[in-house]
């Protein structure tokens, strides 16, 4: 196997395409990382009604494309060697069907793959407000071993703009991933870092 990074990114038709996007450039932009990217039909109509975006802008950003309906692609058997699978932004329906195992096209199946290899699966859920059935099916798929991380926005940074929220986000993926990135995440430093240029207080010291 080739020592690059392999990683599939797959963009359903939930809103925050834009954590899809922001994902692949981030992944682009590192040489020993090597995109799989896979589009819903529902993704794609986000991706132009949210960013303006046609199909092949998308699909220019990734390394290899995979048609949502060949179930037959490479990514879809256990033998394809890869680090992992994130789903920015998953629906609740691709939710559902990764839950039960409903591997009915090649993002469901793809993930499907990703839990009985044991690889890694972060699920960037987006729905509010959540009902009991969104709430089991999040944790029958944190039981099987996929993370769900909805897209939060970490108001602690100050993010200034739209941009800032997105690539934290995008950063910590990354950093579940252990791949590099600079710039995207601004890491928490202590209380005592976060509260110095805002106040002349004197600060409780930190203990050890």
């Amino acid at each position: 196997m080739s020592t690059a990074r392999r990683v599939v990114v797959a963009i359903t038709g939930a809103s925050g395409a834009v954590y899809g996007v922001r994902l692949l450039q981030a992944l682009a932009m590192n040489d020993d990382c090597e995109t799989h990217l896979i589009c819903s039909s529902s993704g794609l109509l986000t991706l132009h009604h949210e960013l303006g975006m046609q199909r092949a802008d998308v699909e220019r950003i990734a390394g290899v494309v995979h048609n949502v309906r060949d179930i037959g692609a490479s990514v879809a058997s256990g033998s394809f060697r890869c680090d992992g699978m994130v789903i920015a932004p998953c629906s609740m329906r691709t939710l559902a069907a990764v839950a039960t195992g409903l591997a009915d096209n090649l993002i469901a199946r793809t993930a499907d793959v990703m839990l009985k290899e044991r690889r890694k699966l972060v699920l960037l859920a987006r729905e509010t407000p959540l009902h009991l059935v969104h709430l089991r099916n999040m944790t029958t798929v944190t039981e099987m071993g996929a993370i769900v991380m909805p897209p939060v926005p970490a108001f602690y940074t100050h993010p200034q703009h739209v941009d800032d929220i997105v690539n934290h986000t995008v950063g910590r993926v990354l950093d579940l991933f252990g791949i590099d990135h600079a710039g995207l995440v601004s890491r928490w430093a202590g209380m005592r870092a976060a509260l110095a240029p805002h106040t002349n207080e004197e600060l409780i010291p930190e203990t050890t």
